[in-house]
């Protein structure tokens, strides 16, 4: 059974062991733990909304948006590598979707690693589009973005 629910403070933990072990096979690539790997999730789920999918049970997937003035912008989409695969990145992204329309946002955006090519392709199949490439620290940040309808 699958169900998808916001988190709270008391889910900081299992966001932050989920995310990890997301992002573990992006060490070898990028040189370094990606940023998801680093942030304080006891603060960012106080700060962002994170909608956790679970699988019988079993936390599955989550993804972290955070409201901005002109459009919603996706943080993180974690997905356990158990469950890779499945199609639960793309649903999320379809949730985040949702969540700007209802918010009346017309744009939704992200930005990920240069490297992390694979995302980038998915992102692009989904309708979303590079809009600029940016230096961030010792990699280069990829922002790309995709209108929603209102």
């Amino acid at each position: 059974m699958t169900e998808l629910r916001q988190a709270r403070p008391a889910d900081a933990a299992a966001v932050r062991a989920l995310t990890r072990e997301a992002y573990a096979k992006w060490v070898a690539v990028t040189g370094r733990e990606p940023l998801p790997m680093r942030v304080d999730y006891d603060e960012a789920v106080l700060n962002h909304r994170f909608d956790l999918l679970y699988e019988d049970d079993t936390l599955a997937a989550l993804i972290e948006t955070a409201v901005e003035p002109d459009h919603l912008l996706i943080v993180n989409v974690a997905v356990a590598p158990a469950f890779q695969g499945r199609g639960l990145g793309k649903l999320l992204l379809a949730h985040a979707e949702r969540l700007a329309v209802a918010g009346g946002h017309a744009e939704i955006r992200l930005y990920t690693n240069i490297l992390m090519a694979e995302n980038i392709a998915l992102y692009k199949r989904l309708g979303y589009r590079v809009d600029r490439e940016q230096p961030f620290g010792t990699s280069v940040q990829v922002h790309m973005s995709k209108a929603v309808r209102t």
